[in-house]
């Protein structure tokens, strides 16, 4: 941004603009769940097919976070994230318009670079809105709620739209939302030049680091149609990390990386992301395996799991808007960030009780009040804390590597406890239990497995971070003073 923020009100608008745009790039994320049976009855996709109408999204989302935020250093954060809008926008009416398997998937790779471009730098340009402490973290506050209930606002719109006017409209409405958000964006975001891509243009780093995650991602996707130890897995995850591991050596040698790995020796920084990292994987996971228990144990169908999980985005969304940023500013980011990872571990290990024939209230909805509750609290904590060792001109990428660490952390909850849910399942279905009584029990595996990701984020969290300081850390630099001719 400019070294000189906007005045209160424009801040307040160009926030709005900014969670409106990932809004409606989180909810697409997930508001293609539920719809998923419409989509392979309409088009007739084969199951494979069907799981790359939501894999070719996450491949390209968390394969170009990283790349996408240093573009945002080097040309200019407003540049990138309208480009990111608009890129989106046009592909989700092309996903709308889709008739044949091939054009929605190579749509939905399209809304994945747009949706990375958006979101790379938005966090980024938030931190730089915000430099007072309290008002930086109210604003994270609602940027976290957009990241956090976003996902559960996507089951629950996924369904009604779904059901009311069919799968193609989760997509249709995206376009007027996207070029409203674009076109006063466009206005009220402050423009800023950049550092120039002279002095970053890493062209070597971003194939390797592109590459790497993109593999990554696809590997991680595609464990639950090969297995995590088939030789297909362990070859293109052998690849990835290959790739990345040439491209922290590049890091390290180039005179203008890409991902400065100065930035690691921040504390805050690398334990943040790691915390993310563990936390997300186990928060995702279980809003993907409680989706699953909901309709295919209870019995209830999709716009009634959407519902049924609104609970979540609530409770997330009125303790980040309204709660959080005073507890930070009274306790500290880090003693609140410990305090919603004990919820999310409470919340999850109570869910390894859930019966088969369980009630939602008490039974489902407790814990799940629980975990929210912790989300809540801990993600404007672990945003804040990450985004704390930035400077300016490294803002945008420590925004898009927090980011790519969620997405990743996404991608390996999700495929991790639904693969190991689904073995566990089969493992009890062998031995005579019945359906639900199996599928319960693999269920009870991943919230298992979720709760001990919370905890082991929490020994992380008190190890490493470190409460940040009361003055900002990151302060818009000077504009250098032109030079007089002749002088």
């Amino acid at each position: 941004m400019s070294s000189t923020p906007p005045g209160g009100r424009s801040r307040r608008l160009a926030l709005v603009l900014l969670c409106a745009g990932m809004m409606m790039i989180i909810l697409d994320g997930t508001i293609v769940t539920v719809a998923l049976p419409a989509v392979q009855s309409d088009l007739g996709l084969s199951a494979s097919g069907l799981a790359w109408v939501v894999n070719a999204y996450l491949i390209a989302f968390g394969g170009l976070l990283l790349l996408a935020g240093r573009l945002g250093d080097l040309v200019g954060r407003k540049r990138v994230f309208l480009a990111g809008l608009a890129l989106f926008t046009l592909a989700s009416l092309l996903c709308g318009l889709a008739t044949t398997p091939a054009m929605l998937i190579a749509a939905r790779f399209a809304q994945g670079v747009g949706g990375a471009l958006a979101s790379a730098v938005s966090l980024g340009m938030i931190v730089l809105l915000f430099p007072e402490p309290r008002e930086r973290m109210r604003a994270i506050g609602a940027y976290s709620f957009v990241g956090a209930a976003g996902a559960s606002l996507g089951l629950v719109a996924g369904g009604v739209l779904t059901d009311a006017l069919g799968w193609h409209w989760i997509f249709f409405v995206n376009v007027p939302i996207g070029v409203l958000a674009g076109t006063l964006a466009a206005r009220v975001l402050v423009a800023d030049r950049g550092i120039g891509l002279g002095r970053g243009a890493d062209v070597l780093g971003a194939l390797l680091v592109t590459g790497g995650l993109m593999i990554g991602v696809y590997a991680i996707v595609e464990t639950e149609r090969h297995g995590w130890t088939s030789a297909r897995t362990l070859g293109t995850g052998a690849l990835s990390l290959a790739l990345l591991a040439a491209f922290v050596l590049r890091q390290s040698r180039a005179a203008q990386p890409l991902l400065p790995l100065r930035v690691f020796r921040s504390r805050n920084v690398s334990g943040a992301n790691l915390v993310q990292a563990l936390v997300v994987a186990g928060m995702f996971g279980f809003q993907f395996v409680m989706a699953l228990y909901l309709q295919r144990v209870l019995g209830y169908e999709a716009a009634r799991t959407g519902w049924a999980m609104f609970p979540i985005a609530a409770v997330i969304g009125v303790l980040t808007l309204f709660v959080t940023a005073r507890l930070i500013a009274r306790f500290g980011a880090r003693a609140v960030l410990a305090a919603g990872l004990l919820l999310i571990a409470a919340g999850l290990t109570l869910l390894t009780q859930v019966p088969e024939d369980a009630r939602y209230v008490p039974d489902l909805l407790v814990p799940m009040m629980l975990a929210a509750a912790g989300a809540g609290l801990a993600l404007p904590s672990m945003a804040g804390l990450g985004m704390s060792g930035a400077t300016e001109q490294d803002s945008g990428v420590v925004s898009g590597l927090f980011n790519t660490t969620q997405q990743i952390g996404a991608a390996l909850g999700s495929a991790t406890l639904l693969t190991l849910a689904a073995g566990r399942a089969d493992g009890l279905r062998a031995q005579g239990e019945s359906a639900a009584a199996a599928l319960t029990g693999g269920y009870h595996l991943a919230f298992g497995i979720g709760a001990g990701l919370a905890a082991l984020a929490l020994i992380v969290a008190l190890a490493v971070l470190r409460t940040e300081p009361a003055a900002p850390t990151l302060q818009p630099q000077p504009e250098p003073e032109p030079r007089r001719v002749g002088a």
